[in-house]
């Protein structure tokens, strides 16, 4: 523990919505996202809503595929132009970028080996074993019938479903990833998983809020990676 800790700005894009929360806060703030949302409204948009707020460090959790700390393609639900944007420079402090289900996962980690997978727009998933973290892209996977775990799943798949039958291939795709991963045990977080109405074994709901308990954690993980 750091006995004058920084002051850390997390930001949780998602594909409606950004949310930010700063060190000695308690209420996140809300901003719409979409796809019209590029790297640059996003800062300016968070920089804005934070104007009042103290922060020396910023942690992003991103949705999508994200090496060395550097997304590698744009998010399916938002604008171009991700890719090689200089996020440091843009908020003028130093940043930490990761998956969102990263950030997320990082959050609700309580040891052992725990796959986190993401209910929202998308299909979220990363995998932490023995406090090492494995960002993951199951979502894009072949699943069934020449669709993708996130079709089935994700906000179209329940759209397209219907709730009970979204269910069912919730519960069936949790089952086999914990199996095929290894996994102790499963949390499903984001936000449509509070539409669930049992879970498999082996699995717990997350909390939206432990994304921003992550996003805190990155600046004092030793063994997590991203």
């Amino acid at each position: 523990m750091t006995r004058n800790p920084a002051k850390i700005l997390v930001v949780d894009i998602g594909g409606t919505n950004i949310k930010l929360l700063a060190s000695g806060h308690r209420a996140p703030v809300k901003i719409p996202s979409g796809p019209q949302l590029t790297p640059r409204r996003m800062v300016t948009a968070v920089r804005k809503a934070a104007a009042e707020w103290e922060y020396s460090k910023v942690s992003i959790g991103y949705p999508g595929p994200v090496l060395n700390g550097k997304p590698v393609s744009d998010p399916h639900n938002l604008a171009c132009g991700w890719v090689g944007f200089d996020f440091r420079k843009a908020f003028g402090r130093p940043v930490k970028l990761v998956n969102d289900a990263a950030m997320q996962a990082i959050g609700s980690y309580e040891g052992r080996r725990m796959l986190f997978l993401g209910l929202g727009t998308g299909l979220g998933s990363a995998l932490i074993a023995d406090g090492v973290l494995e960002p993951m892209e199951l979502a894009h996977l072949p699943y069934k019938n020449g669709r993708t775990y996130e079709d089935y799943i994700g906000l179209h798949g329940l759209k397209r479903l219907g709730k009970k039958k979204w269910r069912r291939h919730v519960i069936d795709v949790v089952t086999r990833l914990k199996a095929a991963l290894g996994a102790d045990y499963v949390v499903i977080g984001g936000g449509n998983a509070k539409l669930l109405k049992e879970l498999p074994a082996g699995a717990r709901l997350g909390n939206n809020a432990n994304a921003f308990r992550g996003g805190f954690r990155l600046w004092q993980a030793k063994r997590a990676s991203a």
